[in-house]
């Protein structure tokens, strides 16, 4: 193989290394195609009682936004995107911090969802209570839970959600005057 030969090949095989991740961050994994299927209005319960929740996509479908409000809290805002074959997760606290957290390498359509704590900001002090963890388990199309872990002074409690899909009333149908 002439020297000429073996440089245009190993060119083209680094051109295409680095090509690669920047291809593979375009396409979402299909885990996260499976969390965009919650775009809707849902209802349910937790141990404070009722809560509602909104999932809407943003930035050209790139992003799951989650508006959740329990019964007696504020609104709490959380952004799920995908990073690779992850699921990355972002959580604007009622309390003002903003854990971040991931999950595993995701393969398929998973219908579980295990996000581990990266890093909090927005702390004022190291204990102050945070979440630390979120399992989100799409039951159905219709029923959806999250066990969502709080960590405060040390230690750790679980408040788990149970969701179930607000249904779009029937439409009606007018008939046509004569």
């Amino acid at each position: 193989m002439s020297p000429k030969l073996s440089l245009a090949m190993l060119l083209t095989l680094l051109v295409l290394a680095i090509a690669a991740p920047a291809n593979a961050s375009t396409n979402p994994p299909a885990a996260f195609d499976q969390l965009k299927t919650l775009v809707g209005e849902w209802e349910g319960t937790n141990s404070a009682g009722a809560v509602k929740a909104t999932y809407t996509l943003a930035s050209g479908g790139t992003v799951l936004m989650e508006r959740l409000k329990s019964a007696n809290e504020p609104e709490m805002i959380t952004m799920y995107s995908a990073d690779g074959d992850h699921i990355v997760v972002t959580h604007y606290c009622s309390a003002g911090n903003q854990p971040q957290m991931t999950s595993a390498t995701l393969l398929g359509k998973p219908q579980k969802f295990s996000f581990s704590l990266l890093r909090v900001t927005g702390l004022k002090s190291e204990a102050e209570g945070h979440m630390v963890g979120l399992v989100l388990s799409i039951v159905d199309k219709d029923h959806l839970t999250q066990e969502w872990k709080y960590q405060a002074n040390g230690k750790v409690s679980a408040d788990l959600f149970q969701l179930k899909r607000k249904l779009e009333p029937p439409a009606s149908v007018v008939a046509p005057s004569s």
